[in-house]
């Protein structure tokens, strides 16, 4: 586990450029030593970079919602094929301890790996009556390490291309594992939202809906290819992402493709991780609530 400090902060416990400044760090448009720099500046009052440091960093503590060995559900970490990326990937797999069929939902990671927060993710799937699984992309480099930091690190070593075989194949084995119903959605967070939208590009014929948290969007060109209807979440202070949003729902509604796109006022990136200060709980939960619905919508009926 990354944190030292157990209370729990808020956005509103930040000055918004520390949170700007932290979304950069952690997706690698910063390095350390200009973060630590970068923080110095608001370490005042008492509070030292390290502090300020680790009061932006995961707690993992505050990500169990449905603890592993709940009784509403089974869950395992498999290994499955690969083949056109690192040959054998590990996931963890979590359906209802009770039925025989459940429509099933691609869980995908942030840029760090399948740390506990996205284990999460998966039973609460799980409990919702889905059959989930969440790949770990670190999985050729060892699986992830137990801390973001260096699961950042290790991402960035892989391959983009292998990286997105390794989840086309864990959408496939779900199309057609003895469990699933065959239809089969997908959600993602950060990456992950950006894997998604890759994922209705890459295999139209299996991704039978998408839910993307806060992910870059497709080239344009690619919107033609996509099927699947998109629920889309976004946080208002999202800048970077926001930038890419007019052109591409320009297209989507140009193609005539069904998407809904939520913007949630007052939040930033990375809302939905209830393990950091960025974690709305309002906006989490009425995202979360709506990606339920929508899944039951497109995957249950």
């Amino acid at each position: 586990m990354e944190r030292k400090n157990t209370e729990r902060k808020k956005a509103t416990d930040f000055n918004q450029e520390v949170l700007d400044i932290y979304d950069d760090y952690a997706h690698g448009r910063m390095n350390r030593r200009d973060y630590i720099k970068s923080l110095g500046v608001f370490a005042v009052g008492g509070m030292t970079v390290e502090a300020l440091m680790s009061s932006l960093q995961p707690n993992y503590a505050w990500a169990e919602q449905v603890k592993a060995d709940d009784s509403r559900i089974k869950a395992e970490m498999i290994t499955y094929d690969s083949p056109k990326g690192a040959g054998e990937m590990k996931g963890l797999l979590a359906h209802p301890a009770k039925g025989d069929k459940f429509p099933a939902v691609v869980v995908i990671h942030e840029n760090r790996g399948l740390n506990p927060y996205i284990e999460d993710v998966a039973r609460r799937l799980a409990v919702a009556g889905f059959l989930a699984l969440a790949p770990d992309a670190l999985t050729p480099l060892g699986g992830y390490p137990g801390n973001d930091e260096e699961g950042r690190e290790m991402q960035r070593k892989r391959d983009s291309e292998e990286m997105t075989e390794d989840f086309i194949a864990a959408a496939k084995l779900l199309d057609s594992h003895e469990l699933s119903t065959g239809k089969v959605g997908a959600v993602g967070f950060c990456f992950g939202g950006g894997m998604v939208y890759q994922l209705a590009v890459r295999i139209p014929d299996v991704i039978d809906a998408g839910v993307p948290f806060y992910g870059r969007q497709p080239e344009l060109e690619d919107v033609s290819k996509i099927d699947a209807p998109l629920l889309i979440h976004n946080a208002s202070k999202d800048e970077r992402i926001l930038a890419g949003a007019p052109a591409f729902e320009a297209a989507l509604e140009e193609q005539d493709k069904p998407f809904t796109h939520f913007v949630y006022d007052d939040t930033n990136h990375g809302f939905h991780n209830d393990t950091t200060p960025r974690y709305d709980e309002q906006a989490a939960g009425l995202a979360w609530t709506r990606t339920i619905e929508f899944f039951n919508k497109n995957l249950k009926s």
